[in-house]
């Protein structure tokens, strides 16, 4: 088994001690383009606003402009910020 590296920490005696050093992990966050294409997007249009489908979440709005404005967010922004936003709202 390898061993970690060892830093020296103060003590209150000023006397120095070690404590293992650990690597953290970091969270993967696709670019955009691998984000962009996990996902199709559809949109339907009703007599009264629309209907946005991400993969097998669709969500409805009344509002066409503020579906547009929530799309263009998600294709034009950070697309992996926008996933993780409505990934809360709707789990």
């Amino acid at each position: 088994m390898e061993e970690l590296e060892q830093a020296p920490v103060p003590t209150p005696q000023g006397q120095p001690q070690c404590e293992p050093q650990c690597e953290q992990t970091r969270e993967y966050v696709p670019t955009q383009k691998e984000a962009l294409r996990e996902y199709e997007i559809s949109i339907r249009f009703l007599s009264r606003g629309c209907i946005v489908s991400v993969g097998c979440k669709s969500i409805a709005f009344e509002d066409v402009s503020k579906a547009m404005e929530e799309i263009n967010a998600y294709v034009c922004g950070d697309t992996y910020k926008v996933q993780k936003k409505w990934r809360k709202i709707l789990d």
